[in-house]
């Protein structure tokens, strides 16, 4: 009988842990280094090409959310079946997140298409904006399709735990992204300067050879999940049933914190110049760290899916114990760090206002607290708990807590109250510290153990 601890003792746990969370922190690190360098080249070339990136960003910003929930979907359908050692299922699964990542960018390609100006009008007013928008958005519109099939593929590997070529994949878009873009942006050796278009080329090309790798990776390299050793493609209604269950509360959750997104940003935009200036510098900071507690979900998600496949609840419950200690622990390494980095980082924004730093500077003290509660809830409710099969729970907390308590508290102390900005800030950032209760209180609970695979 197995002998449950508090903390696993099993080393190939941790053997296993280890490298699969190093490998997916530095794959979102490099990831969201594509970004920042996209900003910084157009930054430099001119305020209205980055603005127009910044607006069509906004739209591939909801993309990513479906990406992301179709990913995550298969992720905990797959790591269960990886858990009980059954290949056809997580393939057969992978096929059904391939196919609907496709109607989903075929989709996103044409609305794009047809209302390019219409689209980039949600967030802007500016008709320099929207036409430095629309001539991005006429090319980068192709890489949303790219970037689903992509995603998808990928998070099939590391539903089996293979995510080298992933860190692998990231890194070569990144060189070719910033390769291109400075070739193309500022018509470098012998080509010619393109501005907005250049850099929405070097994306394209970019997410081309991302799709590329991964396809040849699965066709020649892969040896474990095997995805075309049989018509992946074939339907089964059934394991489309049990991926749409897992697939809609998902979803449902990512897009009710996405749409939240851009409005917190607005309130603080009314409120001064200062207030948006010094929260971007700020979130820019809190942002960078925050891809590792993403990998520390991500992470989460696969090695309890698999634990749930091998049908041992004591030892899920011991895994999962475990890993939220670990994840508490990352998050106040993470938290010092930002602290102990806080001035050589305002340096480098030495062109800002004074009082535009001085807020930075205690903007980016209270995201040191809220990074150790986001640390601790975030893996637990969308790695632990989802990847167990629990997909509701964080669904109806992020409706409740952002929708019925952050927003109106948001609104309340910005335009009613008109507190100063740090408050302002703290309300908006609040859920990420009080979901800690409601995770904690619901995690104690065991009940979202939920194998969703069906029988051999």
């Amino acid at each position: 009988m197995y002998q449950e601890a508090f903390f696993t003792k099993d080393r190939d746990f941790y053997k296993a842990l280890l490298p699969l969370f190093l490998m997916v922190a530095l794959q979102n690190l490099v990831a969201y280094s594509v970004n920042m360098a996209d900003n910084m080249m157009l930054g430099h070339y001119s305020q209205a090409a980055l603005n127009g990136a910044t607006t069509v960003n906004s739209i591939f910003f909801i993309v990513q959310q479906i990406a992301l929930s179709i990913g995550e979907a298969l992720v905990v359908l797959g790591s269960q079946y990886w858990g009980e050692r059954r290949l056809s299922p997580v393939r057969h699964v992978t096929g059904i997140a391939v196919k609907l990542a496709f109607i989903c960018g075929v989709v996103s390609v044409l609305i794009c298409a047809f209302m390019p100006a219409q689209l980039i009008g949600i967030f802007t007013q500016d008709a320099t904006v929207i036409g430095e928008g629309v001539i991005y958005l006429s090319i980068i519109k192709y890489t949303f399709l790219l970037f689903l099939i992509t995603n998808v593929l990928m998070a099939g590997l590391r539903s089996v735990e293979i995510v080298k070529i992933s860190f692998g994949i990231s890194l070569v878009s990144l060189i070719i992204n910033v390769a291109i873009n400075y070739t193309l942006i500022f018509g470098r050796f012998g080509f010619p300067e393109l501005g907005i278009k250049g850099a929405a080329i070097g994306t394209l090309i970019a997410r081309i050879v991302e799709l590329l790798i991964v396809v040849v990776y699965l066709w020649k390299k892969d040896d474990r999940l095997k995805l075309f050793s049989e018509n992946f493609l074939k339907f089964d209604g059934q394991l489309r049933r049990d991926y749409r269950k897992v697939f809609m509360p998902i979803l449902v959750s990512q897009i009710l914190w996405a749409v939240s997104i851009p409005i917190q940003t607005g309130i603080l935009g009314r409120l001064s110049s200062n207030a948006l200036a010094a929260n971007s510098v700020a979130t820019t900071f809190y942002q960078y760290l925050k891809v590792i507690v993403q990998a520390m979900s991500a992470t989460s998600a696969v090695m309890i899916g698999k634990a749930v496949g091998e049908g041992n609840d004591a030892r899920v419950r011991e895994d999962g114990r475990t890993l939220s200690v670990l994840a508490l622990i990352v998050g106040i390494i993470l938290a010092v760090l930002l602290f102990v980095l806080k001035n050589p980082l305002l340096h480098i924004y030495s062109g800002l206002e004074p009082d535009a730093l001085v807020l930075a500077d205690r903007l980016i003290i209270l995201m040191c607290f809220v990074m150790v509660g986001m640390s601790y809830q975030m893996p637990v409710s969308a790695g632990i708990m989802r990847g167990a099969g629990d997909v509701k729970f964080m669904a109806k907390m992020n409706l409740i807590c952002i929708w019925c308590i952050v927003m109106p508290l948001s609104f309340m102390a910005a335009f009613w109250w008109k507190l100063p900005v740090v408050l302002v800030v703290l309300c908006i950032q609040s859920d990420q510290v009080f979901k800690c209760i409601p995770v904690f209180a619901h995690f104690k609970k065991h009940q979202w153990i939920q194998s969703r695979t069906q029988e051999a």
